[in-house]
């Protein structure tokens, strides 16, 4: 029996120090919701700020009181940017990620597994300042010249611009998540799908994508969850006017590029400083609102494979 004894000593403390581990993340993560919530609420609680004139107001000027004496600061434009270039950059990096998965998986493994796929993967290790910059002198001016050549005065900045370059930072995460969902379907779905004289190409339609469709909602979701909290790329290319934009080629705004000018400029507990964490509560609830959607597509997923 003493023999085991420093064995069973060694299973106690490896048990207690993962516990410890998950015990200071939880803390980390109830710490980080409880700060920004407490802060973000006295915006209403405190300084009585309306939320639904905030959440519905088009006018955003801090500085600027209305009639009612309070600052004008309706954070719509901004939700409306966000979400706007969160969809238009998915939509187009979704179609190259799956079709990239599809070569790697299907078409060309050892290629694709050998060479592809490390490449797209170093596109992850790239600084977002790098792919604002590309973004500025690359896309803007590109956009600018197309539109001079059409006869439309814009300057380059707005959702598309920034829509391009977001679909560049989040297809590294979503092809490779594409690519592990192919991967992981059952080689007999495809040797099943051969044996009734299906081809290639019917085969990964009907068979491959299908059976891998959760996997790839998750890889939309995170992917779309990237291109939401995105700042500092964004805020080089989408112009940073708050206003509601009138199409995809006028300068707008987004949650994160009005935190990231803003944070900095303005003195803890002011009404104009609440407001800013107010903003940051909102971009906070969204993010958790698309991991609950991954967790709930993970679970649909599990229950159908079980």
């Amino acid at each position: 029996m003493a023999k085991h004894v420093p064995k069973r000593r060694v299973e106690l403390v490896g048990k207690g120090v993962t516990g410890a581990c998950i015990a200071l993340v939880a803390l980390l993560v109830v710490t980080l919701v409880a700060m920004v919530a407490q802060r973000g609420i006295s915006t209403f609680a405190v300084d009585g700020i309306n939320l639904f004139d905030f959440l519905t107001g088009t006018t955003w000027n801090p500085h600027q009181d209305d009639a009612n004496g309070m600052p004008t600061v309706g954070a719509l434009p901004m939700i409306v940017g966000s979400f706007s270039v969160t969809i238009l950059s998915t939509l187009v990096a979704l179609p190259i990620a799956v079709g990239s998965a599809i070569f790697v998986v299907e078409v060309a493994p050892g290629f694709g597994r050998r060479v592809f796929q490390p490449l797209i993967e170093l596109l992850v290790g790239i600084p977002s300042v790098v792919y604002g910059l590309i973004g500025l002198t690359v896309i803007v001016a590109w956009t600018r010249d197309v539109g001079g050549m059409l006869g439309q005065n814009i300057t380059g900045y707005g959702i598309f611009s920034s829509s391009i370059v977001l679909a560049v930072m989040i297809l590294p995460t979503v092809t490779s998540l594409s690519i592990d969902a192919l991967a992981a379907v059952p080689n007999e779905y495809r040797e099943g799908s051969y044996a009734l004289g299906c081809t290639r190409w019917q085969t990964v339609w009907n068979v491959v994508l299908r059976s891998a469709l959760p996997s790839l909602m998750t890889a939309v979701i995170l992917g779309m969850t990237r291109a939401f909290g995105e700042a500092l790329a964004v805020q080089m290319v989408i112009g940073n006017a708050a206003q509601i934009p009138s199409s995809l080629f006028t300068p707008a705004s987004t949650l994160t590029s009005v935190l990231t000018m803003g944070m900095g400029n303005e003195a803890m507990g002011t009404v104009y400083n609440d407001v800013l964490w107010s903003l940051a509560l909102l971009l906070m609830a969204m993010s958790l609102v698309f991991i609950l959607i991954i967790h709930l597509i993970g679970r649909k997923g599990a229950r159908k494979h079980g």
